[in-house]
């Protein structure tokens, strides 16, 4: 459906009927202005009170003091009617804000044309064409959606919203995606290549819009709107659900955090905690590393968020498939195998030093938990525990107080997964690093394609090892989980809790499949399940097996 709402057209033949009048009748239009804002901020309190605070925002701009003097000037002394002068301020403004250099400035331009097209409406005595009621389902195209628009609109008709203008920081881009509508933004001249009544597909994980597609096009995408429903389906049931097997014993899932931001830790009351928070990603795209103070406000954010519930903080993973630009690294052969991880911290401590005192003050505003990765063997363990003792008797003399921090490794080399009854009584926890310990035992590089057929996730030498460290963690009574992939594999983290983990750390779009997973087993389930698989002698097999076992609960 097109949409194109009122614009209220003025009169060429208008005659002035007083300043006075018309200084009331804005000061009216704005009142009652004001009031259906009131009433849409408070319509949408109870049900997420972000949204409310669009339109709590947006009487600002009814208010707004030098607005308010021009739109009075623009009446007294250039003679305008109401609307007139309002439509000539508030488009000024607009424009000026649409110019600005900072991309969140410019999507506030939308508040500015909602609020002039809700002025002007009341002024003129106009009718507001509103999304609220449509005939039947069906894509909205329009020039721009402002964010009363969005909130107006049928949800359960509207399949997609595509407009001309805006983007993903947009009010109404927002609010689409808060209410699961599929929303492309910026795509130019929209309104005039599209027409009522057409066939279109609107693919907004990817950013793609088809007009009039073939056959093909239709099935693959209604097959998969089918799975993506069903990937809703599962988080709107098990979302929220306990981790807890069929026969009552408790799982930990955790979320595996990069950058923090609001939209990656949306999920964190459902969670655990924070398995693995990959430090690295607050690294690149800089001249200069991350100073103290910057790191410290972005820990201490984290651990307030997640309260007493632990948040595993990797130390620096520079190396291998990630780099910084301010760091002299030389080109390496096999940079997999060379200086990473906490080797490449002890060769630049004064990264390391600057980050473990960040966490270390940032510990008493919840329960952080240190972990440090490619660790190799006990001396490297030792070594980067001298680091921390440093560090707190650094900030001891300082006067600077630190929390109670429990101190792990990554267990992503074989060299150390070997060890790992004597390891355990050198640390306080692990977490077992599928990724990396797939490719080092597999002797293959993840990221090359000439190899990937030997990066095996199911191979039996991953299982065989994981079965072995988490038998000696568990014999010393130590926390041992997985952050790697198959954290966030159902079919995986089956076998594992058969092999007995207890604990896995994934992405946020794995919590509830994994969710589901849980309940639908028991751990005699999981146990026989990874009985089998120890006695499957190649990949192929176990993926073939775990995918047979999986089918009776997909059906």
């Amino acid at each position: 459906m097109l949409y194109k709402p009122c614009s209220p057209q003025f009169s060429k033949e208008r005659h002035f009927t007083g300043a006075e009048e018309n200084i009331r009748i804005f000061e009216a239009t704005v009142e009652r202005a004001g009031l259906e804002l009131d009433d849409l901020a408070e319509s949408l309190r109870s049900e997420d009170p972000e949204k409310a605070g669009f339109f709590t925002a947006q009487k600002g701009f009814l208010t707004d003091v030098i607005m308010v003097r021009e739109i009075k000037t623009e009446i007294t002394e250039n003679r305008l009617q109401p609307d007139e002068a309002i439509d000539k301020i508030y488009t000024k403004y607009a424009r000026i804000l649409s110019q600005a250099p900072d991309p969140f400035m410019q999507e506030r331009a939308a508040d500015i044309r909602d609020v002039r097209r809700r002025l002007l409406r009341i002024c003129t005595g106009e009718t507001e064409v509103y999304l609220s009621k449509l005939e039947k389902p069906c894509i909205i195209v329009a020039a721009e959606l402002l964010p009363s628009d969005t909130v107006s609109m049928d949800r359960e008709k509207v399949l997609a919203i595509v407009t001309e203008t805006g983007g993903e920081t947009s009010h109404a881009a927002i609010l689409a995606r808060s209410y699961g509508i599929p929303a492309l933004t910026g795509v130019s001249g929209a309104t005039e290549k599209l027409r009522n009544g057409q066939i279109a597909v609107a693919d907004a994980i990817n950013g793609v819009l088809f007009v009039d597609p073939d056959s093909r096009t239709i099935a693959d995408y209604n097959l998969k709107k089918r799975r993506y429903d069903e990937e809703k389906r599962i988080i709107h049931e098990y979302l929220s659900a306990e981790p807890i097997t069929a026969d009552g014993e408790t799982i930990s899932v955790m979320l595996n955090v990069a950058s923090a931001s609001d939209d990656e830790i949306s999920v964190e009351k459902y969670t655990d905690g924070v398995g693995l928070f990959r430090t690295e990603f607050l690294y690149p795209g800089c001249q200069n590393p991350p100073d103290e103070e910057k790191q410290f406000g972005i820990y201490k954010n984290i651990l307030s968020v997640f309260g007493d519930r632990p948040v595993i903080l990797r130390t620096l993973d520079i190396g291998g498939d990630k780099s910084l630009d301010y760091l002299d690294l030389p080109v390496e052969k096999n940079p997999f195998l060379g200086n990473r991880g906490l080797r490449l911290c002890f060769d630049h401590p004064e990264l390391f030093t600057t980050q473990l005192r960040a966490a270390f003050r940032a510990s008493v505003y919840g329960n952080l938990w240190l972990m440090f990765p490619m660790v190799t063997n006990m001396e490297d363990i030792r070594k980067a525990k001298s680091f921390v003792e440093n560090v707190k008797s650094e900030l001891a003399e300082q006067g600077i107080p630190v929390g109670t921090v429990k101190l792990g490794i990554m267990i992503e080399v074989p060299s150390i997964a070997f060890i790992s009854g004597t390891v355990s009584d050198e640390v306080d926890f692990a977490s077992i690093g599928t990724n990396d310990l797939c490719q080092y035992l597999t002797a293959a590089d993840r990221l090359n394609p000439l190899v990937a057929g030997y990066y095996e996730k199911y191979n039996p030498a991953v299982f065989n090892v994981i079965q072995q460290v988490v038998a000696a963690f568990r014999k010393k009574g130590k926390p041992i989980g997985v952050c790697g992939e198959l954290g966030g594999d159902p079919a995986a983290v089956a076998v594992m809790i058969g092999l007995g983990m207890r604990k896995f750390s994934m992405g946020a779009n794995r919590v509830a499949p994994v969710k589901k997973l849980i309940k639908s087993l028991s751990v005699q389930d999981a146990e026989d399940i990874a009985a089998h698989v120890l006695k499957l002698a190649t990949a192929q097999e176990i993926e073939e097996y775990l995918t047979c076992i999986q089918e009776p609960q997909q059906s």
